[in-house]
């Protein structure tokens, strides 16, 4: 399959996924979330791997406080699927391997069990 970048190429981290990864020769396809969206099958597989639909929202961004979700119960996998852009951005999938959030060193410690 390759390795997989999820998020938005208006996100300055999900920028700096995308010049880490080119700077070390890496191919990857990069899915933007506000154009195409995840696939169900694919939300189910990226949120098994990071412990959960719940451990993928952004709760601290915009877009989760202006749906009001902080007040209510909710499903977070429906959520997710029905607006992706609350998925916490960006994720490096490579396989069953889930990266949420950018962070430099862990993303050259997570490719470096890929080479």
């Amino acid at each position: 399959m390759g390795l997989q970048v999820f998020g938005t190429h208006k996100s300055p981290e999900a920028r700096k996924a995308e010049r880490f990864l080119k700077e070390r020769g890496l191919a990857f396809q990069f899915v933007d979330l506000a154009e195409k969206g995840i696939s169900p099958g694919e939300l189910r597989a990226v949120a098994r791997a990071a412990g959960g639909a719940d451990a993928l929202l952004d709760r601290e961004g915009a877009r989760f406080r202006e749906r009001g979700l902080g007040y209510m119960e909710f499903d977070a996998e429906a959520e997710l699927l029905a607006d992706p852009l609350l998925l916490r951005s960006p994720i490096l999938r490579d396989g069953s391997r889930v990266l949420v959030g950018f962070e430099a060193r862990a993303w050259a410690g997570f490719l470096a069990g890929t080479e």
